[in-house]
């Protein structure tokens, strides 16, 4: 039976899978691991940016309602009512 002649014949994952490494302070991981990792990581920053870019609209006002609370939690501060008076 002949052997089907492909342009990926020549390619072998060997030294790519060897040489794939990754390394975040105590977590290593190496070979099928690592290039999985990478993989996971991208497509966590893909899903991470599409989150952002549908909520860039309602931001600015969220993150001034979270002040707003803010405040109302933490009550008034004597120090800066002082200050304001000449």
């Amino acid at each position: 039976m002949p052997k089907s002649s492909s342009f990926l014949a020549p390619f072998s994952p060997k030294p790519l899978v060897k040489a794939s490494r990754l390394r975040l302070g105590a977590f290593e991981a190496r070979g099928v691991a690592a290039i999985l990792c990478g993989a996971a990581s991208i497509v966590l920053a893909a899903g991470v940016a599409g989150a952002m870019r549908r909520s860039a609209a309602p931001l600015p006002e969220t993150l001034r309602e979270a002040r707003e609370f803010w405040l109302a939690l933490r009550g008034p501060r004597p120090e800066l009512a002082n200050r304001a008076r000449p």
